[in-house]
């Protein structure tokens, strides 16, 4: 699956959107913030996560998903929760949501329908070569296990999601 052309030539504008954005979407920040620095496209492309929900503005990233990300070489430091808001529909070039229901919440802030027909709006598994398509479990309530395997997702998502995006920037 390729990823829709940037709006703004030469730039690249990508949203990560989960419930709360204290663990799946700024795990998959960091990480894909860390592959795209890879490819070399840290200048030309900005990554953010939000969640649908308000409950956690303004914290950090909950404690389990900082820790195993530190563990593993990543810096946490700058999150701090935040909630998307519907101006990031026309905003972003891509936005991807963790699972189906904060896609369905993605959705109903695009008014006109727009992001939703021309594919800016899809699943970040949609990029996954293993399951694609695939929602990204909410390790939340769950222990230690379900952290790494949202890692390992997220990696492994985050490395063709960057090719992707640097193949679109050639263009």
């Amino acid at each position: 699956m390729t990823v829709p052309e940037p709006r703004t030539p030469g730039r690249y504008r990508i949203a990560l959107i989960c419930l709360g954005n204290i663990c799946r979407s700024p795990m998959a920040d960091v990480v894909l913030e860390d592959r795209i620095r890879g490819v070399g496209l840290d200048q030309q492309v900005d990554v953010v996560s939000a969640g649908t929900g308000d409950w956690h503005v303004g914290e950090p990233m909950d404690a389990r998903a900082a820790a195993l990300l530190a563990e593993e070489g990543y810096d946490t430091s700058r999150h701090r929760a935040q909630q998307v808001v519907a101006a990031w529909i026309e905003e972003y070039d891509l936005l991807l949501a963790m699972d189906a229901t904060n896609l369905g919440d993605l959705r109903a802030l695009d008014q006109t329908g727009g992001a939703t027909a021309d594919g800016r709006l899809r699943l970040f598994r949609d990029f996954d070569p293993i399951r694609p398509g695939s929602d990204v479990p909410d390790p939340y309530f769950g222990g230690e296990a379900g952290f790494r395997d949202v890692l390992t997702m997220v990696e492994r998502t985050s490395e063709v999601l960057a090719r992707e995006i640097a193949d679109a920037l050639a263009l």
